[in-house]
């Protein structure tokens, strides 16, 4: 006889779950406040998630790798990469307060993991690489095209990128005001025009 189906055999478990430690984080997030966002008893959980709670939180970090990979493919398909990637700073100006405040799980998580996991803390780190190095080769394309008049070194532009992200989102943090958040970005995005 087959037990009764795992919850957690959808991705939107996940994402569920995300939520919840992209709000509280790692060390705040309870085995309670978990069940409680993904409708999961204890047993559930464990059976489904063997690492218990690093597992989930694993798969949530990796949920944001995807995203970031699927505007990778965008950005190398598209006929304007840097207007790619200036609407995706952009688009955070017109968040909601919630996810200013929330900031970016990835670099939260380069935060708050120091000292406390390197394991999870170099897998964050790592995305925020794979995220430069992205951001590096399309303005190292666009150099090339002479689709960008700013010829500094490409992988100190797509670190300035980075630097400027993880800024953003404690800036975005202090200032919920949209139109300071906009005139910012701007100001940043200079940089690659």
């Amino acid at each position: 006889m087959r037990g009764r189906p795992t919850i957690y055999e959808d991705a939107a478990v996940v994402k569920k779950a995300q939520e919840v430690f992209w709000q509280k984080g790692y060390s705040a997030t309870s085995l309670s406040d978990l069940q409680k966002a993904t409708g999961a008893g204890a047993g559930s959980f464990y059976n489904t998630f063997k690492g218990g709670k690093k597992e989930v939180f694993q798969k949530a970090i990796e949920e944001r790798r995807l995203a970031f990979d699927a505007f990778k493919i965008e950005l190398s398909k598209s006929e304007s990469p840097l207007e790619l990637i200036k609407d995706f700073f952009r688009s955070i100006a017109s968040a909601e307060e919630n996810e200013h405040l929330k900031g970016c799980i990835i670099a939260n998580t380069v935060v708050e993991m120091t000292f406390i996991d390197e394991a999870l803390e170099a897998n964050a780190v790592q995305i925020l690489k794979e995220v430069e190095q992205m951001f590096t080769q399309a303005i190292k394309n666009e150099q090339i095209k002479g689709k960008l008049k700013n010829q500094a070194d490409p992988e100190i532009l797509g670190r300035y990128l980075i630097t400027f992200w993880c800024g953003l989102n404690t800036l975005r943090r202090m200032y919920l005001d949209k139109n300071v958040l906009k005139k910012q970005i701007e100001m940043q995005l200079a940089v690659i025009s």
